[in-house]
């Protein structure tokens, strides 16, 4: 990929929040992860699959120009999950009025406690609003396996956190590698994976939830309309990536006032197969927040 070191100039009153799963932070880095983040003047930035020590995520991060909370999971190199709060101004000369004033590293169910797989960082806004982020990152899933169990465990537990979440605050906004593609038009060969763990029907059927009687947004989706992806994902493997075959599993869900705040949604996609940092490219959904 190539970045600009100097972040585009950009309108006031937008919040910029990235998510992306890097499969390990320190192998993202060593894939040149920091251009890309220098590049885009992030406020926000949702990391999923860390797979590292806090001590070295604040090192790689540099806590000088962000504020992070880190959950890190209690098995040796698995899940983790992060959010990051720029402490410096963006390009509009902008900073959220307050670092994090409440901060989760649990989604409320003893047995994910120690998971690494969701925490939730609330804020208060310039117009005075209160907004809770979410990173998130949902198991993989294997059919007839215990990860598949928990996979079913975790999307129950989140039925229950998304309402409470809508109730504690006025916007809502979790973020992450999901692992289920919710719609046909969410992965590029839809057909052959209809059996396997991120596309089976009783998968989907908690996204009906989420994006129905709950009341979340699909923030990319709205955006993009009714058309395949833009993916998110795509296998190491063959020629995934150069064939454009991926998958949407990397999502925003909004509560519907700040899902119809969103202006912008760009998946960065890497320029080739040899400059991707991560099997997964960052979602990147600029808010106006400041109205």
């Amino acid at each position: 990929m190539h970045f600009s070191n100097t972040p585009a100039p950009r309108p006031s009153g937008l919040l910029r929040v990235a998510s992306v799963n890097v499969n390990g932070i320190r192998a993202a880095y060593k894939k040149d992860m920091a251009a890309w983040l220098a590049s885009r003047d992030i406020d926000i930035l949702c990391l999923q699959e860390v797979r590292a020590p806090d001590a070295i995520v604040r090192e790689l991060l540099d806590e000088s120009q962000w504020h992070i909370l880190h959950a890190e999971a209690a098995a040796k190199g698995r899940a983790g999950v992060l959010v990051a709060t720029r402490r410096t101004p963006n390009s509009a000369g902008e900073v959220l009025e307050n670092q994090p004033v409440a901060t989760r590293s649990n989604i409320g169910e003893e047995y994910f406690d120690d998971s690494g797989r969701w925490v939730e960082a609330d804020y208060v806004l310039p117009n005075g609003k209160t907004l809770t982020v979410v990173s998130a990152y949902v198991h993989s899933g294997e059919v007839g396996t215990q990860k598949q169990d928990d996979k079913y465990r975790f999307l129950e537990r989140m039925l229950v956190r998304m309402p409470e979440l809508a109730k504690h605050s006025d916007h809502v906004l979790i973020v992450g590698d999901l692992n289920v593609g919710h719609t046909e038009l969410d992965i590029k060969n839809w057909k052959a994976n209809q059996k396997r763990a991120g596309f089976l029907p009783e998968e989907r059927a908690y996204f009906d939830r989420f994006f129905g009687d709950i009341g979340y947004r699909d923030v990319a989706r709205e955006l993009a309309g009714q058309v395949p992806g833009p993916y998110t994902w795509w296998s190491y493997r063959g020629k995934a990536f150069d064939n454009d075959a991926g998958w949407r599993i990397d999502y925003h869900m909004a509560t519907p006032a700040l899902a119809e705040s969103a202006v912008e949604a760009v998946v960065d996609r890497a320029a080739s197969y040899d400059e991707r940092f991560s099997d997964h490219a960052p979602l990147v959904v600029d808010y106006r927040i400041g109205e």
